[in-house]
């Protein structure tokens, strides 16, 4: 609205209050811009593009403005920031005004730091979890059991998810995978699929596509299964955190409202990944299953190695490469990309009863030897909306050892930092092929990886970081 707006003046509305707009029966809560200079006319409002779907606007419409009911469950964010238990209403109370829109980006920022940390208890994980399954739509399949798989990230190129969908899938299982897009990392599970076939099915759609091939790999967040979550990953993002128990409430009530009985839980664990040691991992373990278990849902967590990225490929189009290589079973395929989706699945399917105790590793790996597990890949994808080859980038940058050496460390962190800086996982095409792994010997000027761009200055923007930033691999001289 214009700072002189007769309106704005009266109501004594002011930047970044918010303000509720009303069409008829229908009406939004919204974050105020104000303007000088003529690009409104006294009297006129501008609505971004959401605003003006959400009310159902044409060109000159009468809408009316008016200060929002108080967001009386800002005095919990409030309490929480102060170090205070939240209970069961609380968090129903916070969630469904965060739904509902009633949260500016700021707002939202308080409650995502007050929950930062180690400050909810279990109880409160608990109860944050249930409102957040509340307050979206839940899938019931008829079934059992309904599998499922999430890692908690943080490593780079752990892109298991996809094969793991194909091996279960093709061993008689249900696995209705629906996962996010990357928070803090340069590719997601639905980024790399994307790249491979369409992900943004409706609950419809992909209810089609389950009955059919008995799994998908889809993207959670245009389904309203606890869509509080993509409200609360935006702010994560844009904060570049990750809390403890909203990961466990993020993670858990996507499962349960996905229809979920079974889940196993991947947690890389090393100096800098997500998870930086043992005792937290275990912690993380304890927590993640104990709320599960609360929650109705058998829950199996794994503590993986985090010392280093997954195979070669970092972003959405080279972990998409590295996914088809381990599922065509190509001989340059990534054996730890292989193995690690093999141990993950074959203890989904123990967990089932779909094999002995410690035979599952055996069967996962005979699924995927022999092929059934790329045919169900393709029929997935076909069932998505068909298959397609992904974009390689316009743009490359080889980076070379400076000095000859052993390679004795990854910076995880600073890695995907670089790949994030070349676009990913905006421009899918975008990210880092490495070519050494812990252990490699290198010669001074031998390549160590190499950035994918879409475009010279993002390729610039990453080279500059790389510069500035010689321990993302350390070399250790030999004697």
């Amino acid at each position: 609205m214009r700072r002189d707006c007769h309106v704005c003046r009266a109501e004594g509305f002011t930047a970044h209050r918010r303000v509720e707009v009303w069409n008829g029966k229908k009406s939004i809560v919204a974050t105020l811009n104000v303007i000088a200079g003529d690009l409104l006319q006294h009297g006129e409002m501008g609505l971004s593009e959401a605003a003006w779907q959400r009310l159902d606007l044409r060109e000159g419409a009468i809408v009316q403005a008016d200060h929002p009911v108080p967001l009386t469950s800002l005095g919990q964010v409030r309490s929480k920031i102060y170090g205070n238990r939240l209970d069961q209403q609380d968090f129903d109370a916070i969630i469904h005004d965060v739904v509902d829109g009633r949260y500016s980006d700021i707002q939202l920022s308080a409650f995502v730091l007050g929950c930062a940390g180690a400050s909810l208890d279990r109880d409160e994980m608990v109860a944050l979890t249930k409102s957040m399954i509340d307050v979206g739509e839940r899938l019931e399949w008829g079934s059992t059991p309904i599998v499922d798989k999430h890692s908690v990230g943080g490593l780079p190129g752990n892109r298991t998810t996809p094969i793991i969908v194909a091996i279960v899938a093709a061993h008689g299982l249900t696995m209705p995978k629906t996962s996010s897009r990357a928070i803090t990392s340069p590719a997601g599970t639905a980024d790399t699929m994307a790249t491979l076939t369409r992900v943004d099915l409706d609950l419809a759609a992909m209810r089609r596509v389950v009955e059919t091939e008995g799994g998908c790999i889809v993207w959670g967040g245009g389904m309203r299964l606890s869509p509080a979550d993509e409200v609360l990953i935006r702010i994560e993002r844009a904060l570049d955190i990750d809390s403890e128990g909203q990961l466990v409430a993020s993670v858990l009530s996507k499962k349960v409202a996905a229809g979920s009985t079974h889940v196993v839980l991947d947690l890389p664990t090393g100096p800098t990944a997500k998870v930086r040691n043992n005792k937290v991992a275990k912690e993380l373990c304890n927590d993640l299953v104990g709320v599960a278990g609360e929650l109705g849902l058998v829950a199996r967590a794994v503590i993986t190695d985090g010392t280093q990225p997954v195979g070669q490929g970092i972003g959405p189009v080279l972990e998409a490469r590295e996914v088809l290589a381990v599922l065509r079973d190509e001989e340059h395929a990534p054996a730890d990309l292989r193995e690690r989706a093999i141990l993950l699945a074959g203890e989904i399917i123990e967990m089932a009863n779909k094999a002995p105790e410690g035979s599952g590793i055996q069967v996962a790996r005979d699924i995927l030897a022999d092929g059934r597990a790329w045919k169900k890949f393709q029929a997935i994808c076909e069932a998505q909306g068909g298959m397609r080859d992904p974009k390689k980038a316009a743009y490359t940058n080889v980076v070379s050892a400076p000095r000859s050496g052993q390679v004795v460390s990854f910076d995880n962190r600073r890695l995907a930092k670089v790949a994030k800086l070349a676009g990913a996982p905006t421009a899918p095409a975008a990210g880092i092929d490495l070519h050494v792994s812990l252990g490699s010997m290198v010669m001074k000027g031998e390549p160590l990886f190499t950035v994918h761009a879409q475009s010279p200055g993002e390729l610039s923007y990453a080279g500059e970081f790389v510069v500035f930033n010689p321990g993302i691999i350390t070399l250790q001289a030999q004697s």
